[in-house]
């Protein structure tokens, strides 16, 4: 492909995902170009550089273009801003990549040419939420949060995320990981913090290896591990993964318990749990069964007391990965957060019935925001007197046997001060 056509190609993606609400990003990439297999290797790196440079930067670019409300400037303007940002295109090499020729865009107007020129120019020193790159109706419900920090925590949340593994442990140690990745010329490190992680050195093809389809090694962030792991979750227990989804918090159960005991996951989409069954028996996890939600009563009935441990891990706003779906922080409004707020407080009271007396209702998002995380605390502990707050620094000493990053009773982990992404959990003891 021709730059200019890699630059319509750049505008039509981006167009397609700003205008689609629901769809996250990557899978909008992937169909985009499942449609388009002319384009290639390099053609889909740069496409996807540019597309995904905007979405990370969106706020700057369109405050940089002069829009105040962001929203505003459609995908053209924003990939023309990527282009003289990143790529420091002069005027020449813009003509270049506008020339209306065929795959190509349409020539720059005289107001885009101005456009341009007021982007270069720009001096004024940049709000908050300019620098931090999120929009500017999310800056109260952010600084509720971070207060001063704001910009620099949301920055670092703008950034490329890593590539996190769990290693299996029932199919493994760390280092029989490391050195079977390493014999597919894959490098990986220990990750700081998850004492069952690694961290990719660069991008690779991790569902090719050998590693990945014998099931040694699952896709899951840092900060995704150690929600599992303050779990505290031992063999022979009754734990439940009260809203399982895709099951990688399942998964890395079903190694910390040994696959000894009974773990079930819960989940409201059949279908998920479905997809879910192939990770399963590729882990070798022998004590998992999944059962749809509206079975969920069925199967409590059985367990006499309850779980010993239930794992709420509930839907939310998502914004703690935002660094893996960018698009995402553009479709989130405050509206939107006390929607998962008041689905999040029904889900709490009812997986608190399925916890028997002296067990542990582990909550967590993987949301930054305090509607989802300690509002939702202090609310169910008000109206649920027979359980009390654990200490989340508590568990993690006895679960990841180091220094815990906080003394507090709750843990808010971010990419910039762990480098995970944004996880929230809370461990609530029923009273025995």
């Amino acid at each position: 492909m021709t730059p200019a056509a890699r630059t319509e190609a750049a505008i039509g993606l981006l167009d397609q995902i700003l205008s689609n609400t629901s769809e996250p990003a990557d899978r909008l990439v992937a169909g985009w170009f499942r449609q388009r297999r002319y384009a290639g290797a390099k053609d889909r790196a740069y496409i996807q550089n540019v597309v995904y440079s905007v979405l990370r930067r969106r706020a700057e670019l369109e405050w940089a273009l002069g829009h105040v409300d962001v929203g505003d400037a459609g995908p053209r303007a924003l990939v023309t801003a990527a282009l003289v940002k990143d790529e420091s295109l002069d005027d020449a090499a813009l003509v270049e990549r506008f020339t209306g020729a065929e795959h190509a865009p349409a020539p720059l107007t005289d107001a885009e040419r101005a456009a341009v020129a007021a982007l270069r120019a720009h001096a004024d020193e940049p709000p908050d939420w300019v620098r931090g790159n999120y929009p500017p109706l999310l800056d109260d419900p952010i600084r509720e949060v971070f207060g001063d920090d704001a910009a620099t925590e949301l920055a670092a949340l703008s950034q490329r995320a890593p590539v996190d593994l769990r290693v299996n442990t029932l199919r493994g140690d760390r280092d029989a990981a490391v050195a079977a990745l390493a014999g597919e010329g894959i490098a990986a490190q220990p990750t700081p913090l998850s004492p069952v992680g690694l961290r990719l050195d660069a991008r690779a093809n991790i569902a090719g290896s050998s590693a990945f389809r014998d099931g040694l090694v699952e896709v899951q962030d840092e900060g995704s591990q150690l929600m599992a792991l303050l779990v505290g979750a031992q063999p022979n227990e009754t734990v439940i993964d009260w809203c399982a989804g895709g099951g990688g918090k399942t998964l890395a159960l079903a190694a910390q318990m040994q696959n000894q005991g009974r773990l079930i996951a819960f989940d409201v989409a059949s279908q998920r749990l479905e997809a879910a069954e192939h990770r399963i028996a590729r882990s070798r996890a022998r004590i998992i069964e999944t059962h749809p939600m509206h079975d969920a009563a069925v199967v409590l009935g059985q367990l006499g007391q309850g779980a010993d441990r239930v794992l709420v891990d509930a839907p939310c706003s998502g914004s703690g990965a935002w660094r893996r779906n960018p698009a995402a922080k553009w479709r989130t409004t405050p509206a939107t957060i006390a929607d998962y707020a008041d689905r999040q407080q029904a889900i709490l009271a009812a997986a608190a019935q399925a916890v028997r007396p002296g067990g542990s209702l582990v909550y967590v998002t993987c949301s930054l925001f305090r509607p989802e995380n300690q509002a939702q605390v202090d609310g169910f502990l008000a109206s649920h007197r027979d359980f009390k707050l654990g200490s989340v620094a508590h568990h993690w000493r006895a679960a990841i046997n180091d220094t815990p990053p906080s003394e507090m009773p709750l843990l808010l982990l971010t990419p910039l001060e762990n480098n995970t992404d944004g996880f929230f959990i809370a461990i609530l003891d029923r009273k025995g």
